[in-house]
């Protein structure tokens, strides 16, 4: 047998969904025996019986048409992600439902994640008997979504140094544009469900290699040390704990939820490796270049879109398209934000001469003003956020005469989708990095 044929079949026996489901069965989730004969059951009066709800659970059912009347997309009925012509595995088989308790009662909600808006679907009811991992792994997958990635960007560029703050958004564009971009190419489906038992749902409907969490988990923390150490004065083992358990936190909270299997978890980390080392070089030549060329914002916004258009060739919809355009819309609005806030001088850069950078001594005043930036800063931009988002989505809709009376249906249009996406996570960058901080200089709290 050849090396390539070996590489394969390594590669078959890691994408099994087997093992992800050993793995959550190790850490204490199993199916409910009814949700397990629901999922065998054949189309039918008995499927449904065995899909209504629980006394008292108000799950939604309804099936989401596709954009333009078009084919149903990934996340209705059963939330399947087509397998890619030709290629190996079979797609997801996501019902319906909640995780729940073990226990001799009924089953209840354990603390479903989150629930995705545009398809109706939430995890499945499991029997969850390690609480402890249960609420870790919740926590490691947060460390791959839009709450996280909104409270830590801004925390940094706020608080602790506007320079590390920018340029980790600007790794953070490139390793999740690539990411996206690459299962829109490789088009492989989640891990079959049964046997996996699919905890989170949110991002079920995209497709499956590589990890976009266990990129995200992986470049951010070496990020963060490549940046601050030699900038800032800190012990480099503090650097070399820190990259190894938030890494292997997320990247396992993802076979965990039952979203990944080993080989997707494999191919993110070692993919994310591999953009670090050809493109981290460029970062601060990409940052001065936002901060300093003066026609930058027109050529930064210019190429965030283009960028988008390109990547958005999906034959169905999916929650990839919009995630992908909020992403370069974030990108975009930081970067343009930064070379506002740069020419009227309103932050600068502390001197090279003055390096390394030593830790200010933590005092109650600078804990007050750092607490108070992120509540006056994080209610700035969810307000910008819900302004923008109400003003884009029916001005598209009314543009290219969509109709606008169910929100959710008219978010599955591209011509609807992409300009708010667009728009409004551009102007909440831009509040990140110019508008905020002037309300914190008008106030004195910079």
């Amino acid at each position: 047998m050849s090396l390539r044929q070996r590489l394969a079949q390594l590669a078959g026996r890691l994408q099994e969904p087997q093992k992800v489901a050993r793995f959550q069965r190790l850490c204490g989730v199993e199916a409910l025996p009814s949700c397990s004969a629901a999922a065998a059951a054949a189309p039918g009066e008995d499927e449904e019986k065995a899909e209504a709800p629980l006394p008292g659970d108000a799950r939604r059912r309804e099936r989401q048409p596709g954009a333009s009347g078009g084919p149903r997309p990934p996340g209705g009925d059963r939330n399947q992600c087509p397998a890619k012509p030709g290629g190996g595995g079979a797609p997801n088989g996501v019902r319906h439902g909640l995780a729940a308790e073990l226990g001799p009662a009924p089953p209840r909600r354990a603390g479903a994640l989150r629930r995705n808006s545009l398809t109706g679907e939430e995890g499945e009811l499991a029997h969850v008997s390690n609480w402890p991992l249960y609420y870790l792994f919740c926590f490691g997958t947060e460390l791959g979504n839009e709450l996280f990635y909104i409270l830590f960007f801004p925390f940094w560029i706020w608080n602790l140094d506007p320079l590390v703050g920018r340029r980790l958004v600007v790794i953070w564009v490139l390793v999740m544009y690539l990411g996206q971009c690459t299962k829109d190419i490789i088009r492989w489906p989640r891990p079959a469900s049964p046997p996996v038992v699919k905890l989170e749902v949110f991002y079920n409907s995209e497709y499956s290699m590589p990890s976009t969490h266990a990129m995200s988990g992986t470049a951010i923390p070496i990020a963060m040390v490549l940046l601050t150490y030699g900038r800032w004065q800190y012990p480099l083992i503090y650097g070399l704990i820190l990259i190894p358990c938030w890494c292997s936190l997320v990247c396992l909270s993802r076979i965990y939820m039952g979203m990944h299997s080993i080989l997707d978890i494999i191919a993110g980390f070692l993919y994310t490796i591999l953009i670090l080392i050809i493109f981290y070089p460029f970062v601060d030549l990409i940052d001065n270049f936002n901060q300093t060329h003066k026609y930058a914002p027109l050529i930064i916004i210019g190429l965030h879109l283009a960028l988008g258009i390109f990547s958005f060739t999906l034959d169905t919809w999916s929650t990839s398209r919009g995630d992908t355009a909020e992403i370069l819309g974030s990108g975009a609005g930081i970067a343009c934000g930064s070379h506002v806030t740069y020419n009227v001088g309103l932050i600068l850069d502390p001197s090279l001469d003055i390096l390394p950078l030593a830790r200010p001594p933590i005092t109650v005043t600078l804990f007050g003003k750092a607490i108070l930036r992120i509540l006056i800063g994080m209610i700035f931009v969810l307000i910008v956020r819900d302004i923008m988002k109400r003003i884009t989505i029916p001005l598209a809709c009314k543009i290219f005469n969509i109709p606008c009376n169910d929100v959710r249906k008219a978010r599955q249009h591209m011509e609807v989708e992409l300009p708010y996406r667009y728009i409004t996570y551009g102007m909440v960058g831009f509040s990140i990095t110019f508008l905020v901080p002037y309300i914190f200089f008008f106030i004195g709290i910079s």
